[in-house]
């Protein structure tokens, strides 16, 4: 109960921390907030949209068939009129025509000082707003933000009536420096226009939302798609509406009520990547090749694709997007009512998540295993962000990523460190207990992976390592006294023991003079058939060094033999209930055990099965033995013997090809050939494995065999 109470007040200490983090956090973080939540609109990916809405696009084809842009104003005023004559609902240019047509045959004419002529000239512009004014068609127009040098100037007249409801003291609607209007040859001639500005995030540049209106000279202006919807409607009068506390709450058209931020912005719903809505090219309407019906009755955006326009913005499916098409999100999103915003009730709902998170996590990591842990860790942050997803795209509701998730990172390292540091009393009493039923080895392992198991019986592929000390009983008789013995067998355990560990082999158990050890359990170990070869080689090197110290003590020499295996055995916690210990059992750890024992009749020191040298990856200089039968096997297994680490000598070398030789005149019955062979060996290097086959060779020569197989059985262990 205490650590209980500790944990949860370190959650709640974090809450606190997190809550002040929240109420008073700076921009940096809302731009990290912002990015997490881009990634759900990813994950998302493109959802339907109506078929309200379709955009006429000044693409790279429109370019090159009616030529670079600005056009001359007659090519829009086509468009506009080859769009009226379709049946379209309402168009949205997304476009300033602000200075006038330089390509005007009027204007030119007038250039030219032919008064007379200009005066039956068309002028372009006039044609254009003659176009705008007899068409349903918004005009658009840019605010600049910031100031610049020109003088301001009155902005354009809006058809409709804005009121301002609740409005406290100040409001929070973007003011902007000036408007840049169109030539007033068409900004007169338009029913209606509205700004197209698209205000990125300042810390990334994303356009997030949008402003539907701004105050200019403290008079409210409306957004091109805003004041596209209001007119569409056929609504005179538009309500902002304010909480004085917070700002804008919603934008009400008619029964439209459209939910913003504070400063009148709306979270865009995007749909999609870009080109996620319908895009006619600019060419086909121009040449009227269009079919009428993708633009009847409809939404319409005239704007562009092209990269050359410099129209292109960053949002959170693309850092390509058409600024247009930013504007037909917007109607879409108002026309079908598929909104996201953060109401002024939101920052409780942050609030509580952010308690929920510090005080449930400290609370399940005071008594959680590491494992469990971490998928509490991992469940809680993955249902947060289902949690988070469902709202934003199921009810429209933004909640904050940011806080909660660095509460659920602090609550887990503080809990961890907390837990670090208290149990690490505890593990020393582990591992005072455990170190009397397993090895040292096993206990680290254990305390390390305290949720593996390891302590559970499971299969391993390992190198089993089993010597023996030769005529230990004469040994121990020449020592005169039990605790000279123990010394004795201390001082040759001790350096046998080290050399095991250093490469990595976990010593299972003493008895008498003989080593048990394994490779590759409990932890593994790679390449575990080289790490223990290599251990047994530097075995016998620190054999010959102990041995010239107690030659020079006047006490016996030591000789040894070590057998190796290798394959899958069982390996875990085994014994009583009372008295137990990590060790290791199977068919591998026998044969590994009668490998040892076979040294003796081979005059051998190492002897290794076929399936430990299958696996070595080293270079050693090794000669096989015999093929045999151990006692209790029937399957013959080939014994190779180990003399050395690295590339044989030239003179060993020729001495195995050799021995190899003789040894397949051997199995295949050629027993005289074999045994002269044998016979040379021995005269050029004596060796008791030359002798041992001589012996062979001429009994059966003698006593000839009437099926012989090459494979050796042996009777006793």
């Amino acid at each position: 109960m205490k650590k209980l109470l500790i944990q949860l007040s370190l959650g709640f200490i974090v809450a606190v921390c997190a809550i002040v983090s929240y109420l008073y956090m700076p921009a940096n973080y809302l731009s990290v907030d912002n990015k997490i939540r881009d990634y759900l609109f990813i994950y998302r990916g493109k959802i339907p949209h109506s078929d309200q809405v379709t955009i006429v696009d000044i693409d790279e084809r429109s370019l090159a068939e009616l030529g670079q842009w600005p056009w001359e104003r007659n090519k829009i005023a086509r468009l506009l009129t080859n769009l009226a004559e379709a049946g379209v609902g309402i168009v949205g240019i997304d476009a300033v025509f602000a200075e006038p047509d330089n390509s005007s045959p009027r204007r030119v004419l007038n250039q030219m000082g032919l008064k007379r002529e200009a005066a039956n000239a068309p002028d372009f512009d006039e044609i254009l707003g003659e176009a705008i004014g007899t068409t349903p068609t918004i005009a658009g127009y840019v605010f600049l933000m910031e100031a610049d040098e020109i003088a301001q100037g009155e902005g354009p007249q809006v058809p409709a009536i804005f009121v301002e409801r609740n409005l406290g003291a100040q409001d929070l609607l973007f003011r902007p420096h000036r408007p840049v209007l169109n030539f007033p040859s068409i900004q007169d001639r338009a029913f209606s226009s509205g700004y197209f500005n698209t205000i990125p995030d300042d810390d990334s540049g994303i356009i997030r939302n949008v402003p539907l209106v701004m105050k200019y000279d403290d008079v409210i202006y409306p957004s091109l798609s805003l004041e596209m919807i209001r007119i569409a409607f056929d609504e005179e009068r538009v309500i902002v509406q304010h909480d004085p506390r917070i700002g804008v709450e919603r934008i009400i058209v008619g029964d439209l009520e459209i939910p913003t931020d504070r400063y009148g912005r709306l979270f865009v719903n995007f749909r999609g990547a870009g080109k996620t809505f319908p895009y006619i090219s600019a060419a086909d309407i121009y040449n009227n090749t269009f079919d009428p019906q993708s633009v009847a009755g409809k939404f319409v955006l005239l704007g562009t694709s092209a990269s050359g326009l410099l129209d292109l913005r960053a949002m959170p499916f693309d850092n390509v997007y058409p600024g247009v098409e930013i504007h037909a999100n917007v109607i879409d999103n108002i026309i079908t009512g598929d909104y996201i915003s953060r109401p002024s009730w939101i920052p409780a709902v942050d609030l509580l998540m952010i308690l929920l998170a510090a005080l449930f996590l400290s609370a399940i990591l005071a008594y959680a295993s590491a494992f469990v842990s971490f998928a509490v860790i991992i469940v809680y942050t993955g249902l947060f962000l289902t949690f988070n997803y469902y709202m934003l795209f199921s009810h429209g509701l933004i909640l904050n990523l940011l806080v909660v998730l660095l509460t659920i990172f602090l609550v887990t390292i503080l809990a961890l460190l907390f837990n670090y540091f208290l149990e690490s009393k505890q593990k020393d009493l582990i591992r005072a207990k455990l170190a009397k039923k397993v090895s040292p080895s096993v206990v680290e392992d254990l305390l390390k992976n305290p949720d593996l198991g390891i302590l559970e019986g499971r299969e391993r592929d390992i190198t089993i390592f089993f010597s023996d000390i030769r005529g230990f009983t004469s040994l121990s008789e020449a020592m005169g006294s039990p605790k000279a013995l123990i010394g004795f067998l201390n001082s040759y355990m001790t350096p046998m023991t080290n050399i095991i560990m250093k490469y990595g082999g976990t010593v299972d158990k003493f008895i008498g003079d003989a080593i048990m050890a394994y490779w590759n359990a409990p932890s593994d170990v790679k390449n575990h058939q080289d790490a223990a070869l290599k251990a047994a080689v530097e075995q016998l090197a620190a054999l010959a060094t102990l041995n010239a110290t107690l030659k020079a003590e006047g006490k016996p020499q030591i000789d040894i033999g070590i057998g190796l295996n290798t394959g899958l055995a069982t390996v875990g916690e085994m014994g009583s209930e009372g008295r137990a210990d990590y060790t290791v059992i199977g068919d591998p750890v026998n044969l590994a055990s009668r490998l040892e024992g076979l040294n003796k009749p081979y005059g051998s020191h190492i002897i290794i099965s076929e399936f430990t040298k299958a696996g070595l990856t080293g270079e050693y200089v090794i000669r096989e033995l015999d093929r045999v039968r151990v006692k209790g096997k029937t399957e013959p297994v080939a014994i190779y013997e180990v003399l050395g680490v690295g590339a044989p000598s030239g003179e060993q070398a020729k001495s195995i090809e050799n021995y190899e030789k003789a040894l397949s005149l051997y199995r295949s019955s050629d027993f005289k050939q074999a045994l002269e062979g044998f016979r040379v060996l021995n005269q050029e290097s004596s060796c008791y494995l030359y002798k041992l086959y001589i012996d062979r060779c001429e009994h059966l020569i003698e006593n000839p065999p009437e099926a012989f197989d090459g494979v050796f059985t042996f009777t006793t262990k």
